[in-house]
């Protein structure tokens, strides 16, 4: 009896993974050869080479971590921070209450500072942590909360981190390929990402990047890397010119970076993020022109993940449910203090294309109006394709 079972073809429009490009499958399948082999040194040279144009950086430590997101947050924190070491961490949704987690794990003295989930870190409160505690380590946010959808400005909690001698960390797992991270003009000291967001990968390798301050604080720590899988004083040097063995590189998942990453400075990176930009503003506009509330204002929206309110006519699940066995998409649910509340849609990569925009809005309206939820018929596409033809016609 065959009882195997095969995943269904879906379109991916939650918060990740995302929809995993044909040529990137097409890598994947590739012949598995040895994480030693001369060609897949040249493979982990290009895929470098790549990440740092990505990232925005000439980082000569910058490489796949073996692990999703969450395994770049902890390389962050395990190799840069000790015991004792104050950290600055906002907290703004459920992954800076992740990294919370995870500093003080390490031994850190963790100083929170908060906003209500939706909105954005105020620069100044970072500033009163600052002066308050003295000494701090360094300073952790989030650039793209996957739990709300906000994007947060870096620059100015960037500069008053150096200005008060702290590294400053970047999450940028959901932001990474879909607006500008830019980590060498922000001044970002240590940065990490994941693959199955707007790299259009599956999940299962943490791009992070480390500048040369960086660098510098991991060789003058006082104890070992609490981690041995993540500690990078060995891990750079299998990257590095030594090809010194530390641990069997997960080969498939490598060359499916490379190919995405190939991808992406194929279009051109700019091209990418006018991409999401214009996707995110028309489903933004189809949401709102359906009578529906967005979570976040809009000048701290992100284009790729988007935060709609759910109607108390509606049962946030239900719709969720019909979505996937209608229309086969996918989108996310609320975590934490806004599970039930919002839906999370995302247009990551290779899901963030216009006809997705169009076929979600159809499928959301259709079902909003089987469940009793009063909307104009059709009122969701006119607005989004108002934004397509102020665009100039662009079909992206």
């Amino acid at each position: 009896m065959n009882d195997q079972v095969y995943s269904p073809t879906r379109t991916l429009m939650g918060p990740g993974p995302s929809d995993v490009h044909p040529r990137v499958l097409q890598a994947m399948a590739s012949p598995v050869i040895g994480h030693l082999d001369p060609v897949f040194l040249q493979i982990m040279n290009g895929t470098m080479d790549m990440l740092r144009k990505v990232f925005g950086t000439e980082n000569q430590l910058t490489v796949p971590m073996s692990g999703t997101g969450s395994s770049g947050m902890e390389t962050l924190f395990v190799n840069l921070i000790e015991p004792g070491d104050k950290v600055v961490i906002g907290v703004n949704g459920l992954f800076g209450q992740r990294m919370v987690d995870v500093a003080a794990r390490v031994g850190a003295e963790v100083i929170q500072v908060t906003a209500p989930w939706g909105q954005p870190l105020d620069p100044a409160e970072i500033e009163q942590a600052l002066k308050q505690h003295g000494q701090v380590k360094a300073v952790g946010v989030v650039h793209a909360e996957t739990s709300t959808g906000v994007r947060q400005p870096l620059e100015p909690i960037g500069e008053l981190a150096h200005r008060y001698g702290a590294l400053f960390l970047v999450d940028a797992v959901t932001s990474l390929g879909g607006i500008p991270v830019e980590v060498d003009r922000v001044g970002i000291d240590a940065c990490y990402s994941g693959t199955q967001k707007c790299l259009s990968v599956p999940p299962g390798l943490s791009p992070v990047t480390f500048n040369q301050e960086a660098v510098k604080v991991l060789g003058e720590r006082k104890g070992i890397v609490q981690s041995w899988y993540l500690d990078l004083t060995m891990i750079q040097r299998y990257w590095g010119a030594e090809r010194f063995y530390h641990h069997t590189a997960p080969i498939s998942m490598i060359y499916a970076l490379r190919e995405g990453l190939a991808l992406i400075l194929e279009e051109g990176l700019e091209q990418v993020y006018a991409r999401h930009r214009l996707n995110g503003e028309a489903l933004q506009a189809g949401l709102i022109g359906m009578g529906l509330k967005l979570l976040v204002d809009e000048q701290y929206r992100l284009p790729e993940l988007t935060s709609v309110l759910v109607p108390e006519e509606v049962q946030d699940v239900e719709v969720r449910k019909r979505l996937l066995q209608l229309y086969n998409i996918e989108i996310g649910g609320g975590l934490g203090e806004l599970k039930g509340k919002i839906w999370r849609v995302g247009l990551m990569g290779h899901t963030c294309r216009r006809r997705n925009v169009l076929t979600f809005l159809s499928a959301l309206e259709d079902i909003l109006i089987q469940l009793g939820y009063r909307t104009e018929n059709g009122s969701g596409i006119r607005e989004a394709l108002r934004v397509y033809q102020a665009a100039g016609g662009v079909t992206i």
